[in-house]
C-alpha cells in the first residue's frame, strides 16, 4: 500500500466506525461512543481521559501511524497534584495540533476523576436542639 493521507483515509471511513452512534434525524451531529473522545462527537482529533488508581491517564493518537493502529497510541500518566495534572495535561492537549475545546473538555474531565478519588469526609452527626434534645438526653 503506498502512502495516503490521513485525512483522506478518514474522509472514506468516517462513515463506517464501529463507535459511530447512527441517528436518523438529519442535519444533528453525529456521535461517537469511541474512548478516545472527550466530547463525544464524531471527528479524527482523538485524545482520551481516563482513571487510574492513583491518578489520570491522557491517551492520544502519534501523529504518524495511521496504517498502525497497534502502535498508534501514547499514554502518559498523571499523579501529581491535581493544579499539577491539569497544567500538564492541558499543555498535552494543546500539543500536535489539538483543537482548543478539546483542551478545556480534557481538563474538565481530569478534573472530574480527581474529585471523584478524593476521599469522602464522613458528615458531622447532626446537633440535636430544644426538646429533640431534652428526649435524647432523656433515653440515655
Amino acid at each position: 500500500m503506498s502512502n495516503v493521507s490521513a485525512d483522506l483515509i478518514w474522509e472514506v471511513t468516517r462513515s463506517q466506525n464501529a463507535f459511530l452512534v447512527k441517528r436518523k434525524t438529519g442535519g444533528s451531529p453525529q456521535f461517537s461512543r469511541d474512548p478516545l473522545n472527550l466530547t463525544n462527537v464524531h471527528s479524527r482529533k482523538a485524545l482520551g481521559v481516563t482513571a487510574t488508581e492513583k491518578g489520570v491517564q491522557v491517551l492520544s493518537k502519534k501523529a504518524g501511524s495511521a496504517n498502525k493502529p497497534a502502535s498508534g497510541l501514547t499514554s502518559v500518566n498523571y499523579g501529581k497534584t491535581s493544579r499539577k495534572t491539569y497544567k500538564a495535561v492541558a499543555r498535552q492537549a494543546a500539543a500536535n495540533g489539538y483543537r482548543s475545546d478539546l483542551r478545556e473538555a480534557a481538563v474538565a474531565r481530569a478534573s472530574a476523576i480527581r474529585r471523584s478519588q478524593r476521599a469522602v469526609k464522613p458528615s458531622p452527626e447532626p446537633k440535636l436542639r430544644g426538646s429533640a434534645a431534652k428526649r435524647a438526653a432523656a433515653k440515655q
